[in-house]
C-alpha cells in the first residue's frame, strides 16, 4: 500500500489518503478524485456521500477522513510556519502590497470644467507591526479658475498587543487653501481595537492624544493638543454581482472616519465607498468624501463634500 510523508504532501498540495482493502476501489477513486481538486467542501461533501452510499465500509471512509484532515491541519501549520520565517528575514523594502487609483473629468461649452484625483495606499504587514502610507491629491479648475486643490500624506505604523489590542501612531500632512489653510501637521499616537474580524466585515476603533500645527492662509499660525478618535469599517457584501451585461463584480463599503478636535477647531473626515472588481486587480470605486473644519473664515463653508468615481489597480 503506498504512503506519502506529510511533507511531499504539502509540496504537492494533493492530500491523497492511503487506499484501505476494506473501502472498494471505486470509492477510493472518488475520494481521490474530491481532493485532487483542492476543494476542502468538495471532499467533506464526498466522504458525507461516500459513507452514506457505503454504510458496511463507513467506519474505514471515517478514517480517511480523519487522516485527510489532520494532513490539511499539518500542512496549514507548516505553511504559516514557512509564512512566518519569510516575514522575519524581510527587509523593509519588501512584503509591501498597495493600490493606486486616478480619476479625471473634462467638459466644455457652457461651462469649462477639468479635474484629477489620483491616490496611492501601501501597506506592509508583519508578525507584530504593520505599516500604512495613505497619499491622495485631487485638483479642479472651472472656467479657469481653481476651484479645488487638495493634497494629504499619512503614515500609520500599528504594533499589534494582543489578538484584539493594537497601539498606533500617525503623522500626518495636509493642505487645502480652500479650507484655509496653507499646510496642517497632526501627530497621534494611542490604542485601538479589532471589533469586528470576519471574512464578511471588520470593524476597529482608536483614539489617543494628538498634536496639531495649522499654518492658515491669511499668515498666521496655531499650534494646540487635540484629541484623536478614529474608526475603519469594511463590509463585503457578496461575492459576485453582475453590473454589466458581460462582467461579474466583487461589491466591498467601507468607511474610515477620523475625528480631531482641539478647543479652537473641531475636523471631521469621512470616506465611504462601494468597489466593483473587474479583475484581480483592477477595480472601479465609488466614493464619497465629507471634510468638516468648525473653524474657518466667514466666506468659506465648513463642510465640503466630494463625490468621485475612480480605477483602481492592486499591486
Amino acid at each position: 500500500m503506498p504512503t506519502r510523508t506529510i511533507a511531499a504532501a504539502a509540496l504537492c498540495g494533493l492530500f491523497a489518503t492511503p487506499a484501505l482493502a476494506e473501502v472498494p476501489p471505486d470509492v477510493q477513486a472518488m475520494i481521490d478524485a474530491a481532493i485532487a481538486t483542492g476543494d476542502k467542501a468538495k471532499v467533506e461533501t464526498v466522504f458525507d456521500l461516500a459513507k452514506q452510499t457505503q454504510p458496511d465500509h463507513a467506519e474505514e471512509i471515517e478514517a480517511l477522513a480523519v487522516a485527510w484532515r489532520a494532513d490539511q491541519e499539518e500542512a496549514k501549520r507548516l505553511a504559516e510556519q514557512h509564512k512566518q520565517e519569510e516575514i522575519r528575514q524581510a527587509g523593509m523594502l519588501d512584503l509591501w502590497s498597495g493600490e493606486g487609483q486616478v480619476g479625471a473629468f473634462l467638459s466644455t461649452g457652457n461651462s469649462e470644467d477639468a479635474g484629477l484625483s489620483v491616490a496611492l495606499n501601501l501597506k506592509r504587514e508583519g508578525i507584530d507591526w504593520t505599516h500604512a502610507l495613505r497619499a491622495s491629491a485631487d485638483y479642479q479648475r472651472s472656467n479657469g479658475v481653481t476651484s479645488r486643490e487638495r493634497y494629504l500624506v499619512a503614515y500609520e505604523p500599528r504594533f499589534q498587543m494582543g489578538e484584539n489590542l493594537f497601539a498606533y501612531g500617525l503623522a500626518q500632512y495636509e493642505h487645502d487653501k480652500f479650507q484655509g489653510f496653507d499646510h496642517r501637521y497632526a501627530v497621534s499616537g494611542g490604542i485601538g481595537y479589532t471589533l469586528l474580524d470576519s471574512d464578511s466585515a471588520t470593524l476597529s476603533i482608536k483614539a489617543g492624544p494628538a498634536y496639531r500645527v495649522t499654518q492658515r492662509t491669511d499668515g498666521t499660525s496655531v499650534d494646540r493638543i487635540a484629541g484623536l478618535f478614529g474608526m475603519d469599517f469594511d463590509w463585503k457584501l457578496s461575492d459576485r454581482i453582475t453590473f454589466t451585461q458581460d462582467a461579474n463584480a466583487v461589491a466591498e463599503t467601507g468607511a474610515e472616519a477620523l475625528l480631531i478636535v482641539d478647543s479652537a477647531n473641531t475636523t471631521f473626515n469621512l470616506l465611504s465607498g462601494i468597489d466593483f472588481k473587474v479583475s484581480d486587480r483592477l477595480r472601479s470605486r465609488l466614493s464619497y468624501q465629507l471634510e468638516y473644519n468648525s473653524n474657518v473664515r466667514a466666506d468659506q463653508s465648513s463642510t465640503d463634500t466630494l463625490t468621485r468615481f475612480t480605477l483602481v489597480y492592486g499591486f
